[in-house]
């Protein structure tokens, strides 16, 4: 849910590069052109803002002695309302930094972080490969994606100084559109198909050129992954309660059979059948028990660690714990019994020879 939010729950992506599923934007990708852009904004009715990009992952930039490399990405000024995201401090990129193509940019807040430390760098310059660029503001904050990629370290640039200057191409990376409606992303991400099928000459079964992702699309594959997981988690889980559960009938019957004169004489001194039956079977319920502690005592430490080492979020539940002592007393109950009934059949005087 974090990553369908931070997607747009209004948004729609047209990629370049085709194929199917998710595909995110591709460099060097020529099949979206700004024509492409025109004729979804004048043919589809119901889009608020639609926003085209160019963008460029590991370029290099530098301010006085520092340098880092970054995604830069090249907009319109329509892209902050598209992906609803911001000016922190200072001016966004203008209709006036495009029609002139520009050299102004915008700066997420790693970035800034890294080149200028806690200085102003408003009016100031950086220099993004060969290409001196003037500071113009901010972009707020939006921290890591669920994947644990820095959103924040990227640089918006003119969409014109990106396509000529700066990249020299006449193609974009992606379309960005969002809807007035959350109810028209299917009719509008449908007619985005039609377009495009009609204008890049795509028949089935030819494969797409581009790729058109929703939230909808990202939630569905989420609930996918997940569900493959938790099947073979599932699995997994089964196959060790069951080996688990023949290891421990064998060593309880290993028990019975070297304490048998033990038996004997608790049955000669009075104990009954069912008095024996329930000793093994306690016995049998506190090995899978010790062993459900254990094995949470471990799951849970390794859950810190991962969450203290890795950027993936961790959050323990109480469900799982219930689990454990559910399965542990059903799988030292069924594998219980044979041993408890073995020892509780056995005859006293038999027993004691």
């Amino acid at each position: 849910m974090k990553r369908v939010n931070s997607f747009g729950v209004r948004a729609i992506m047209v990629n370049a590069g085709g194929g199917k599923g998710m595909s995110p934007p591709q460099e060097g990708i020529t099949t979206l052109r700004l024509e492409d852009l025109e004729a979804i904004r004048t043919q589809i009715s119901g889009i608020e803002v639609i926003s085209p990009g160019v963008m460029k992952r590991g370029t290099s930039i530098k301010a006085g002695v520092s340098q880092a490399q970054v995604t830069v990405f090249a907009v319109e000024p329509e892209w902050y309302d598209a992906w609803d995201w911001h000016i922190q401090s200072g001016d966004p990129i203008s209709s006036e930094d495009v029609s002139t193509m520009g050299r102004t940019c915008n700066l997420g807040t790693s970035i800034n972080r890294t080149l200028f430390g806690d200085a102003n760098p408003i009016g100031e310059y950086v220099q993004i490969e060969n290409t001196r660029f003037l500071v113009k503001g901010i972009l707020e904050s939006k921290g890591t994606s669920p994947m644990g990629t820095d959103f924040d370290n990227r640089v918006l640039i003119p969409l014109t100084t990106g396509m000529r200057r700066f990249l020299n191409q006449d193609y974009i990376s992606y379309i960005r559109v969002k809807v007035k409606d959350p109810k028209d992303l299917t009719r509008i991400g449908e007619k985005i198909r039609d377009i495009l099928h009609d204008r890049h000459h795509i028949t089935p079964p030819q494969e797409d050129d581009f790729a058109i992702v929703t939230a909808a699309d990202i939630a569905k594959t989420a609930r996918g992954i997940s569900g493959t997981f938790s099947f073979l988690l599932t699995a997994l889980a089964a196959l060790s309660l069951i080996v688990g559960g023949i290891v421990l009938m064998n060593i309880l019957l290993i028990s019975v059979s070297e304490r048998v004169k033990e038996i004997g004489l608790r049955r000669a001194l009075g104990a009954t059948q069912s008095d024996i039956f329930q000793q093994f079977l306690a016995e049998s319920l506190a090995i899978t028990l010790l062993g459900m502690i254990l094995g949470c005592a471990l799951g849970w430490s390794v859950s810190m660690l991962v969450g203290m080492f890795t950027k993936v979020p961790v959050l323990i539940s109480w469900e799982p714990f219930a689990l454990a002592v559910v399965f542990s007393l059903l799988v030292g109950l069924f594998f219980g019994i044979q041993p408890a009934r073995r020892a509780a059949r056995l005859k006293p005087v038999e027993a004691l020879r």
